[in-house]
């Protein structure tokens, strides 16, 4: 599975350059508050793992105007950070690298 450069942003955590998406319109699922706002985050020019990101909150675009947050870039940077750290190889080929931050108290926003 590959990002595609169109919707996606880039970003750069240490020395390595990321490509990250989040989808601009909710699931029906996302939508309705059944499933948490993701994002999928890719090494940039690299065809490896992706990394798949639940966010633990409902997406901002979501119908029912469930509380929500916004993806920020430092949030990115962040769930990076903490995936490499549990064993995230972005440049080796295999299934998505799943990341639930609902089940992580250390990955908390900053207040």
């Amino acid at each position: 599975m590959a990002l595609g450069r169109r919707g996606s942003r880039r970003i750069v955590v240490g020395e390595a350059a990321y490509r990250w998406r989040l989808r601009g319109r909710p699931t029906y699922s996302q939508g309705l508050g059944w499933t948490p706002c993701t994002y999928a985050v890719e090494l940039e020019g690299a065809s490896g793992t992706v990394l798949v990101v639940h966010t633990g909150h409902a997406h901002p675009g979501n119908w029912l105007v469930l509380p929500s947050a916004p993806v920020v870039p430092s949030d990115v940077a962040r769930t990076i950070r903490l995936a490499l750290s549990r064993g995230w190889n972005p440049q080796a080929p295999g299934p998505p690298f799943m990341l639930d931050l609902s089940k992580d108290e250390d990955v908390s926003p900053p207040p």
